[in-house]
């Protein structure tokens, strides 16, 4: 059975049609889903796009975090739901507290647009499971407000509990601290991440092929693969 993955759109979304590329030539069905419907639709996955929803009104994610989608998404991703924060959908999941810290002005006050190599610390979640551990992949970062942030005590946890799902290496693009690119929630169903996979999917367009890769690891945890990862990430 091929699986749904719903791509939602909030008003100011700019990638939700490329993530629903991404997901069909990954292999699954998409679902489109609107921010003002509560009804997710069946879908067994969802991924927040970037973009500026609500025009950052307040600011990254605040308004979006209250959509009636997201209220849907909240119980459900605590439920299990395997969800992807892709930038703004990483800005998001921070503000519905489905994920630890902030993000906040890239430190040097710049927006980024560049292609960036990333080094995959953890491969035990829903969205990452396609990749080996210390894989480094390239992909396009693109971002003003993606500098993300922690007390100590909550970066000390993410590191303890291997929930650093990405780092930033041959350079920071935004001044994350510990240079963190991607992080995940205790039990690996939810992962945000600052920098773009869905624009890492196709040869023509692409740096790379590497971006491909979390939505392929989404289909294999669902799937529940041979290597014992179900849709909450973990064996």
């Amino acid at each position: 059975m091929t699986m749904r993955i719903g791509v939602v759109t909030f008003p100011g979304s700019l990638d939700d049609g490329d993530a629903a590329r991404a997901a069909r030539i990954a292999g699954a069905d998409v679902v489109r889903l609107w921010h003002g419907d509560a009804d997710l639709h069946g879908v067994d996955a969802v991924v927040l796009p970037g973009g500026f929803s609500y025009g950052d009104a307040l600011r990254c994610g605040a308004i979006a975090r209250f959509a009636p989608a997201m209220d849907s998404i909240i119980d459900a991703a605590r439920g299990g739901l395997p969800v992807l924060g892709i930038c703004n959908g990483f800005q998001i999941l921070c503000e519905a507290h489905l994920l630890p810290g902030a993000l906040t002005r890239n430190q040097h006050l710049h927006f980024r647009n560049r292609d960036q190599y990333l080094r995959v610390e953890s491969t035990n979640t829903a969205w990452t499971n396609s990749f080996t551990g210390g894989q480094e992949i390239l992909i396009p970062v693109k971002n003003g407000e993606g500098c993300y942030v922690a007390d100590e005590r909550t970066l000390d946890q993410l590191e303890a509990e291997g929930r650093v799902v990405a780092r930033y290496i041959r350079g920071n693009p935004n001044g994350s601290q510990r240079d963190i690119a991607a992080i995940t929630n205790e039990a690996g169903n939810v992962v945000g991440i600052m920098p773009h996979p869905e624009h890492a999917v196709e040869a023509l367009t692409g740096p790379s092929l590497d971006g491909l890769g979390f939505f392929t690891s989404v289909l294999r945890a669902l799937a529940g693969s041979s290597a014992g990862v179900n849709a909450g990430g973990h064996q």
